[in-house]
């Protein structure tokens, strides 16, 4: 029998980490034979999102800024690479209506193609529907770290998303600081929480082609929001500019809200900076060949793809000294991954202001330092890619599917 596999995503797919998770995961799947659905959020702009390359009649998604959900598609991120909604801006009835639209897809889903297992992405109110509605199909809930930063941002939906989601039968976490996290927050026990890194595409990012002296260029991938450390960044380029002639700074994302615009003012008015938009992972790839240093001075985040991603490429690493990346990416390559002291962080991930003069200064020594070094030797990478990844999931879907083999034909759903 081929074994089926329902994928639920509450958001855009492609245009963050846990879109991109998604999108490699089905891309695997669809090779490895497994049928196929999936859930996702999206704008009425992308009415037919593409999914992993999936036969388009196999996704399902749930358009937003239309009819019920009259509203943008709302983000596990408060600011978001698109335009979007937060969860804490969300009144009552348009929380009705998100959680009976999902409720409705997800049921039909269950009826009509009898998953053996459910793959849910984010520690969040979608994944908390799951239970209810078919509570003898195994389920997976896929942690990136924000769902549980919501529960902080919105403690009025805690209870909801902890008493739905607790039910699930396994969590998959990206670090062993997200898996304490989980356990604190949802009370699952630590023996359903596995860890297991995303993959990065290893035919994309790759050393082959750069030449043997590069040129000061920084390449910075991801929203542009003041969690994010892109202020910081402008601020620390700025100073070292005139000490390192021909320094430039490649910006790959966009961002939303009041902002996300006056940071892209800032970088146009900036000589030091282009701007390149968000790029497919095709159209990333060169650029990080080109650069010399992947930065990232975030001050929240999981395990960055985006810097396996810039080691895979030739490029040296400079990163805020956050959990994830402390534990999981510096262990890669501690040669050429140089980390930098964030700032003091008042929750959920706000930088004290008398703190950020001298974490822009850190920030810089750091890029002058790595910028200073030749090339670093290729590290392995071989636990990160995408297949690696991938194998390493379908192990648990294999396990989860064989336990919905043994409980037989599932009820109809509820509700």
């Amino acid at each position: 029998m081929v074994p089926r596999i329902l994928h639920l995503l509450s958001q855009r797919p492609g245009l963050t980490g846990s879109g991109a998770t998604l999108n490699s995961l089905v891309r695997f799947a669809e090779l490895g034979g497994w049928e196929q659905r999936v859930v996702v959020g999206t704008p009425a702009s992308d009415p037919r999102p593409d999914v992993g390359g999936l036969d388009p009649g196999k996704v399902h998604p749930l358009i937003f800024e239309q009819d019920r959900l009259d509203f943008p598609v709302p983000g596990m991120s408060d600011v978001m690479p698109y335009p979007s909604t937060r969860f804490s801006d969300l009144r009552p009835e348009q929380l009705r209506r998100y959680r009976q639209a999902f409720r409705a897809r997800i049921g039909e889903l269950i009826r009509e193609f009898r998953p053996n297992l459910v793959h849910s992405h984010h520690v969040w109110l979608m994944g908390s529907l799951v239970k209810t509605l078919a509570p003898r199909v195994p389920q997976l809930i896929h942690c990136h770290s924000t769902g549980l930063r919501q529960l902080r941002l919105c403690p009025h939906l805690r209870r909801e998303v902890r008493t739905g989601c607790s039910r699930a039968d396994v969590f998959v976490v990206l670090n062993q600081e997200d898996a304490w996290s989980l356990v604190r927050a949802v009370g699952v026990h630590a023996s359903r929480v596995i860890i297991n890194p995303s993959g990065y595409d290893a035919d994309l990012f790759h050393p082959r082609g750069r030449g043997p002296e590069q040129a000061p260029e920084l390449v910075y991938v991801g929203k542009f929001a003041e969690a994010k450390g892109l202020p910081s960044l402008l601020d620390a380029v700025e100073a070292l500019s005139p000490e390192i002639p021909g320094l430039r700074l490649h910006v790959a994302g966009t961002g939303s809200g009041e902002a996300a615009v006056e940071m892209a003012r800032r970088m146009d008015a900036m000589p030091q900076v282009q701007r390149h938009g968000q790029l497919e992972p095709a159209q990333l790839a060169p650029l990080m060949r080109r650069a010399s240093v992947c930065v990232l001075p975030s001050f929240y985040e999981g395990v960055p793809l985006v810097l396996v991603e810039g080691l895979a490429s030739g490029c040296r690493v400079v990163a805020t000294k956050l959990a994830g990346i402390r534990d999981e990416i510096h262990p890669l390559a501690p040669d050429s991954v140089e980390l930098v002291d964030p700032p003091r962080i008042d929750p959920p991930d706000r930088p004290r202001a008398e703190d950020l003069p001298a974490f822009v200064e850190r920030l810089a020594a750091a890029l002058r330092g790595a910028l200073g070094k030749p090339a670093p030797a290729q590290p392995d990478l071989d636990r990160y890619t995408g297949q690696a990844a991938f194998l390493r999931m379908q192990e648990i879907w294999m396990r989860l599917s064989a336990i919905r083999a043994r409980a037989g034909t599932a009820r109809a759903p509820q509700g």
